[in-house]
């Protein structure tokens, strides 16, 4: 069998029947275009059909912002669309696409209809450890009483009371942390219609905020009428002493279509 050359790289899908040119706004400058099928159309440009793969860093780099700048366009034009990963490629030709729109059809409208009018949020809660400390041990009875019984004892005494008392007070941070979590998960669950609890270790934010610590770090779909009434709530929080509130997008939905039908490379 005759191995394909020809592919298709699909940037996203969008409500639409329209076939239409973008211009050369894809990667490398690639003249971008829709493929219909019935009501819905998959942006694309026309490609080799093999992954982009190569060790130059920045040449990634220009071929993922690339790939984001052509979904961002489409979504300007069009509405809000179901974002698909870097680098995927159908092999094939249109009609290849347009088989495989037809194939995930109802699948694809149905994630259509989930996020239309709604963009990608990303809330991420930080506090101050050294402003909360302090609360936290005027609060806490069991680290006051640690406190005073450390004044009367000898020195080595007192050493093992401070060690108790460091590994109680990291107790009760982890216990501060998780409660203020739950408590501003459900403040901001009010106002969006989807969210996910990401990581916080892992999260990547910029310098100015890495002297803080992340307590919270949510993915949010949030429909267009509620972006208003989310940010207000978020002020609030972002008003209480200890804790301020990083608030980014909107972005296309990464994080709430998931994976669809067959990818073929």
């Amino acid at each position: 069998m005759e191995e394909v050359s020809e592919g298709r790289y699909l940037y996203c899908i969008i409500n639409s029947g329209a076939e239409t040119s973008l211009g050369a706004i894809g990667i490398e400058d690639s003249r971008v275009y829709t493929v219909a099928c019935k009501d819905i159309s998959s942006v694309v440009h026309s490609c080799a059909a093999k992954p982009y793969d190569s060790k130059d860093e920045q040449k990634v780099k220009e071929w993922v912002l690339s790939h984001q700048y052509t979904i961002d366009a489409s979504t300007e034009k069009f509405g809000t669309v179901i974002p698909l990963a870097f680098d995927t490629i159908v092999k094939g030709d249109d009609e290849t696409v347009k088989e495989w729109l037809s194939e995930n059809y109802a699948e694809l409208k149905e994630k259509l209809e989930k996020v239309r009018d709604k963009a990608e949020f990303t809330v991420q809660i930080f506090w101050d450890q050294e402003l909360i400390i302090p609360k936290v041990e005027e609060t806490n009875e069991e680290l006051k009483k640690l406190k005073e019984d450390m004044k009367k004892k000898s020195k080595g005494a007192a050493y093992m009371l401070r060690r108790k008392s460091e590994k109680l007070l990291k107790n009760a941070l982890l216990a501060e942390a998780e409660r203020y979590s739950r408590d501003f998960y459900e403040q901001i669950k009010e106002h969006v219609d989807d969210l996910r609890i990401e990581a916080t270790k892992s999260a990547r934010v910029p310098k100015k905020w890495q002297d803080k610590q992340m307590i919270l770090n949510l993915s949010c779909l949030v429909h267009n009428d509620k972006v208003e009434r989310l940010g207000k709530e978020l002020e609030k929080i972002n008003e209480m002493e200890g804790f301020s509130v990083r608030f980014t997008g909107p972005w296309a939905p990464f994080s709430f279509v998931g994976e669809i039908g067959e990818r073929r490379r």
